[in-house]
């Protein structure tokens, strides 16, 4: 498997500050290409969302460039990393509450996380950034850990309701602001010409799904300055229709 990537984030119209952090890391492997793809929300009403959120992704660029080489020379199962991923975020939400603690404020973050090995992906999720799947339509892969996402589960909210419903952005869980963690872990073949793509919540809120595909479908996507292009075409989009969060979006095409 190869990959085109591509990630453009913003801090939008109204934010003093982008709390959001992202990273796409490739690597040449026995196993051929490996990718690894990590993007984190940090706090909107929280204070210092940025700081956690960045700590969450150095701590997994860690992992994939030191740790998991060694992993491939021995063999790794999907059992290991599910587990070693849940450690990871176990203890960073330690960490960033001991630090939260320490300077008398409260943050944390979301994470969506993709790793790409062989013919198969692995995802692991806490919050509501997204991860999708795009070839002849557009995929949702992960579930939005949010009030309004479990009252839609319930039967008490539907998809359009849930649209304008004030408590779209509240979190049921998040690194470094919950008691514990508990992610939700996905794995999947990965296909062939496909769009993978890891988003905040910023970038889905004012533009459609039929926007989306349109603009991120693979037969569009055939370059990494296509990918830029419309990754900015659809980040200005969202600004233009004022929406109010940061904005980011990390885009992975297979071949």
């Amino acid at each position: 498997m190869k990959f085109l990537a591509a990630a453009q984030t913003d801090k939008g119209i109204v934010k003093d500050k982008n709390q959001d952090s992202l990273s796409i890391k490739i690597a040449d492997t026995s196993f051929g290409e490996i990718l690894l793809a990590v993007i984190c929300d940090g706090m909107g009403g929280l204070e210092q969302g940025e700081v956690a959120s960045a700590t969450v992704i150095r701590a997994f660029e860690n992992w994939f460039t030191t740790v998991l080489p060694n992993h491939l020379r021995r063999g790794i199962s999907e059992d290991k990393i599910r587990f070693q991923w849940e450690e990871m975020l176990s203890e960073l939400n330690e960490k960033i509450k001991n630090y939260g603690r320490r300077c008398n404020i409260r943050l944390g973050t979301t994470i969506t996380a993709l790793l790409i090995m062989g013919e198969k992906y692995y995802v692991i999720h806490v919050g509501d950034t997204r991860l999708y799947e795009i070839e002849n339509q557009l995929r949702v892969l992960t579930r939005d850990q949010t009030v309004v996402a479990m009252e839609i589960a319930r039967g008490r909210l539907t998809e359009e309701q849930a649209k304008v419903d004030p408590r779209r952005s509240i979190l049921l869980q998040c690194v470094g602001a919950s008691e514990s963690v508990c992610p939700e872990f996905y794995s999947g073949v990965v296909k062939r010409n496909a769009v993978y793509m890891l988003c905040s919540d910023g970038f889905r809120h004012e533009i459609t799904q039929e926007e989306i595909f349109e603009c991120l479908s693979p037969d569009v996507l055939t370059s990494v300055e296509n990918m830029e292009h419309y990754a900015d075409y659809l980040i200005e989009l969202n600004k233009s229709r004022k929406e109010r969060d940061n904005i980011s979006i990390a885009l992975i095409k297979t071949y």
